[in-house]
């Protein structure tokens, strides 16, 4: 996993998936995100990644940032399918997350990590980080790699700068397990974060839901 990604190019002109893609069940959407590649384009240098880890959350989640109704916040959430939504946590690190399901229906999922494939070096810059598999394994730092901010808030994951375009055509082996970080009340033994078992870039270690 150390060599370059040679493909960049192919990548930043191959076709984002379409909003057909993210407007169906949202878990369905989560699965099939993992191995997928996420591209930001931007003047300082382009970065991309396979999509290795995501969490779903749900119209009825008490973990959902939704849960509660609409506020200022977490608008884009009630917004069409593809929708980018992103928050600040602790009021330094960022979260990206892409809006499923008809608008209105207030649903999305977290991505969690990726394998960096283009733009390391710039990465290792931003992170202040040498080893791969320390780029991007977690939503904070996938988000400090990619320079994904405030800024791409309520943007368009079908188009650029920020987007997703079709994965290598290997199958690998999925995990599913309890979402990371959320008390059992708040939705914390729902089997709702998926991952690809034989990534070194996982945010954690993987426990197998029952």
């Amino acid at each position: 996993m150390d060599s370059e990604h040679n493909s960049l190019p192919m990548l930043t002109s191959a076709a984002p998936l379409s909003r057909e893609f993210y407007s169906r069940e949202t878990v369905t959407v989560a699965t099939e995100l993992l191995g997928q590649v996420l591209v930001h384009s931007e003047a300082a240098g382009d970065t991309a990644g396979i999509i290795v880890e995501t969490e779903a959350y749900l119209s009825s989640d008490p973990g959902s940032h939704a849960s509660r109704g609409k506020t200022q916040r977490n608008s884009p959430m009630f917004a069409v399918p593809g929708t980018i939504y992103v928050y600040q946590i602790y009021g330094v690190h960022f979260c990206l997350n892409i809006v499923t399901r008809p608008a209105g229906i207030a649903e999305a999922i977290l991505v969690r990590a990726v394998e960096p494939i283009a733009g390391r070096e710039l990465m290792r810059q931003r992170r202040g980080r040498q080893e791969l598999k320390e780029l991007t394994s977690g939503p904070a730092k996938l988000t400090k790699a990619m320079n994904i901010d405030l800024s791409l808030n309520w943007g368009d994951i079908t188009v650029p700068p920020l987007y997703v375009v079709a994965g290598p055509a290997i199958r690998r082996p999925v995990t599913v397990t309890t979402r990371v970080g959320l008390p059992q009340n708040r939705g914390g033994d729902l089997p709702l974060r998926f991952c690809l078992a034989d990534s070194e870039c996982l945010s954690r270690p993987i426990n197998v839901h029952p």
